[in-house]
């Protein structure tokens, strides 16, 4: 799995310890605390579900004091449950309490989409298939999202416009048809990988005469999956198949078991319900 890079991540944290810090100090924690009293704090899972993004808790308390020693005690794509030890911080305690609410809103948020996918994953595992993300993802958190699906168990689409084609309605009905669209991007783009989206058996038999990387069959029932399925075995056997539009956790299996090789599930990064994680001391 490709690690989460701290450039990604870091102007998410900057940005949120900003927000919190931007009107002077934390009036409660200088109150409350001595400048020089330490504490020992450990951030812990509440809830049954997969983790991602833990790096994300050193980051942020070194953000605010380098000092802070940081011990893990599990690893992104673990499966948790309530009580499960995630790391333990020691270090100034002003400062700990200053970072957490930051850390935690990003850790939280990995951790709920890496759970997400880990239940799609779960749902496929006994197939060939593979669950995949989309491009459905908020500004500036795209890099930490598709982690934390890879974290989860799924695998990755195009990360932006420039390093994959992925030909969509509205540009087959402005190219004129599919197989039109597809050369354009092809002969312009020859070493990019290129996906089509087809609504209709017409433009799956259409598009597999060429023979391309991928075809996303879009809004077909299992049984149409399985026809187009039998289709490109026929016709283009080399061609990958991604089924999208009409899925749900309840019949993933029934799409995965078509022979399908993707699912495209949006829900993963655009419906994410965060995981409950706590910093206790």
């Amino acid at each position: 799995m490709d690690p989460l890079r701290k450039e990604n991540v870091l102007p998410l944290i900057r940005m949120g310890l900003e927000e919190d810090f931007r009107d002077g100090p934390d009036v409660t924690a200088t109150s409350t605390l001595d400048p020089d009293q330490t504490m020992t704090a450990h951030f812990t899972a509440r809830q049954h579900g997969t983790v991602a993004g833990l790096q994300i808790i050193e980051w942020t308390m070194h953000e605010l004091n380098p000092d802070i020693k940081i011990t893990f005690t599990a690893a992104d794509g673990d499966r948790v449950e309530p009580g499960t030890r995630l790391a333990t911080v020691e270090g100034n305690a002003i400062d700990i309490v200053g970072a957490e609410r930051t850390a935690l809103n990003l850790l939280t948020y990995a951790s709920g989409i890496a759970t997400r996918t880990r239940q799609w994953a779960d749902a496929i595992a006994d197939t060939n298939a593979k669950v995949r993300d989309t491009r459905k993802t908020l500004p500036g958190y795209r890099a930490l999202a598709k982690y934390a699906v890879r974290a989860g168990g799924g695998v990755n689409h195009r990360m932006s416009l420039s390093d994959a084609a992925l030909i969509k309605d509205n540009h087959i009905a402005a190219a004129g048809g599919a197989a039109i669209a597809y050369r354009r991007v092809r002969d312009r783009f020859p070493a990019v990988p290129v996906e089509t989206e087809v609504d209709t058996f017409e433009q799956l038999e259409e598009m597999l005469q060429l023979k391309p990387d991928l075809i996303m069959v879009d809004n077909f029932s299992p049984e149409g999956v399985r026809g187009a399925v039998e289709k490109r075995d026929a016709l283009s056997p080399e061609t990958k198949l991604e089924a999208s539009g009409g899925l749900t956790l309840e019949n993933a299996g029934e799409y995965a078991e078509t022979g399908v090789d993707y699912i495209a599930v949006g829900e993963l990064t655009h419906s994410v319900r965060v995981l409950d994680i706590g910093l206790d001391a």
